[in-house]
């Protein structure tokens, strides 16, 4: 059985390796190996809680691992990612509430941004700040900013219609805007 993956070192451009005699388990091992710290930094924007986001991440692997003769030679990822958004949604109807946390009660949100903020700040405030979008358009946002998919392809996947995606889309950004800067309001410089 000869098995073709691309892959990426570095800055190169991809490359083709052929490797030779792996089973769909070795494949779905390689695929589990190399997607998961992927798939749990989607599942941790989605739902903002480090030990949900594992459940959501080990469901998608399980699922994927059922469906992989399907899905092994095409896109497992989008698979996987796929189970995670509708796990997350399944999850939020079966217990029909989310928990809402006002923007002002988020550590860094309401300070003052100081010209000596490290990185990890910042990545804290913009997490913190997509936690507070509501689901729809923080799901809109990580389709399209987080893993960068047009805006047809966000809408497919996520069954809604591409004027929506763009509508949905600025106000998620103009409510981040306010929530990252409130000094600056809607208007920011471009």
């Amino acid at each position: 059985m000869t098995d073709v993956a691309t892959e990426r070192w570095g800055g190169a451009p991809e490359v083709q390796v052929v490797r030779v005699g792996l089973t769909a388990e070795e494949r779905f091992t390689e695929f589990a190996r190399t997607s998961s710290a992927d798939l749990y930094r989607y599942a941790y924007l989605l739902c903002g809680d480090a030990h949900r986001a594992h459940d959501l991440v080990q469901l998608a692997l399980e699922r994927t691992f059922r469906a992989w003769t399907r899905v092994g030679d095409g896109q497992p990822f989008a698979y996987a990612r796929r189970v995670v958004m509708t796990a997350r949604i399944d999850s939020w109807r079966r217990t029909r509430r989310e928990v809402s946390v006002e923007h002002d009660t988020l550590v860094g949100l309401d300070a003052p941004a100081t010209g000596d903020s490290s990185g990890i700040e910042d990545r804290d405030r913009v997490v913190r700040a997509l936690l507070a979008l509501p689901v729809k358009q923080r799901r809109v946002v990580l389709l399209r900013y987080v893993l960068d998919r047009s805006e047809a392809e966000t809408a497919a996947e996520l069954g809604i219609a591409v004027g929506t995606v763009k509508s949905t889309g600025s106000r998620a950004l103009a409510r981040l805007r306010t929530l990252i800067a409130p000094e600056h309001g809607t208007e920011t410089e471009r």
